[in-house]
């Protein structure tokens, strides 16, 4: 479980994030949604220490996080798995070494220990034969696939992802949105999802978050969703709907 409690985070003297609180549960997927510059981003970025909370605290299954120094956050570190807004393979590396990436900086596993679980995560990811492929050598759906695999990796407790469906199309989607649920099923891992997507919120939404000019407007499930009369939401699920639905025409 993630907890976070009354974080604010502001920018040159602008706020981003306005006195945030909420609750991330563990075996579910939790979906943050919102506009452009409503703060989602941001808030997954103080949530991993990629940027510092100027109030409140972001605790970890009873542990202040955000109260720990650089070096005593690297247990923690251990645990998070971090699945980035396209992927953000390294050209350089094929497949195998993209996914081992984070075994050689957080575990003391043998280089036979490494490569059975890059197997491993290949195989839960519904991926065979692709380890000496390079990134460009893969579709967009393939390395979104082989990301979720290097974000599993480590065995994490936490996992983040970033608009995991960006630039994918409908069908790929919904296997990578289903990919993401079963994983976190399995696991039981605390799984927070950044998404604009409303069918990713529909179908794998157990718990929502609406973002609005920084501040949280709203929580539900997603059957509470479909029945909100909150006005900033319903212009978003409409823009979000329409914007799905001119794509599809273009």
């Amino acid at each position: 479980m993630i907890e976070v409690k009354n974080i604010s985070k502001s920018f040159n003297g602008r706020p981003v994030l306005e006195n945030i609180s909420m609750q991330f549960d563990k075996g579910k997927t939790n979906l943050v949604i919102g506009g452009s510059g409503s703060g989602k981003t941001v808030l997954m970025k103080c949530m991993v220490g990629l940027l510092e909370v100027d109030a409140g605290e972001i605790v970890y299954d009873g542990n202040n996080f955000s109260s720990l120094s650089f070096k005593e956050r690297k247990p923690f570190r251990q645990d998070i798995g971090m699945l980035f807004q396209g992927g953000a393979l390294f050209d350089s590396l094929n497949v195998e070494k993209n996914i081992m990436f984070p075994l050689n900086m957080f575990t003391n596993m043998t280089l036979e220990e490494k490569r059975e679980r890059v197997n491993f995560c290949l195989q839960r990811v519904n991926l065979v034969n692709v380890n000496q492929l390079t990134p460009s050598e893969i579709s967009g759906g393939m390395k979104k696939r082989v990301a979720i695999a290097r974000a599993i990796a480590p065995n994490p407790k936490y996992l983040f992802c970033d608009e995991p469906n960006s630039g994918l199309d409908p069908k790929t989607s919904i296997v990578i949105d289903n990919l993401i649920k079963e994983i976190t099923e399995e696991y039981n891992i605390t799984t927070i999802v950044n998404t604009h997507d409303m069918n990713s919120v529909i179908e794998i939404g157990d718990k929502i978050v609406f973002l609005f000019q920084g501040k949280k407007e709203w929580e539900g499930t997603a059957d509470d969703i479909l029945k909100t009369e909150h006005r900033e939401l319903n212009d978003f699920i409409f823009a979000s709907k329409l914007a799905k639905a001119l794509k599809k025409q273009s």
